[in-house]
């Protein structure tokens, strides 16, 4: 599994830890959290294309 895609589970994990979360401020940061791994999915995609290394 190629980096982009890890980061993109880890943010899918803390999304469903959101949504168990019994505290608004456990949620936010859950989320703050997704939408961190998410922004480095992007981040190394991006950076992958511009080196044209793809990742095997």
């Amino acid at each position: 599994m190629d980096k982009a895609n890890e980061y993109l589970r880890q943010a899918a994990e803390c999304r469903e830890l959101a949504q168990g979360a019994t505290h608004a401020y456990l949620r936010s940061q859950f989320l703050e959290m997704a939408v961190t791994w998410e922004a480095l999915a992007k981040e190394h995609e991006f950076l992958q294309k511009l080196r044209g290394d793809p990742e095997p």
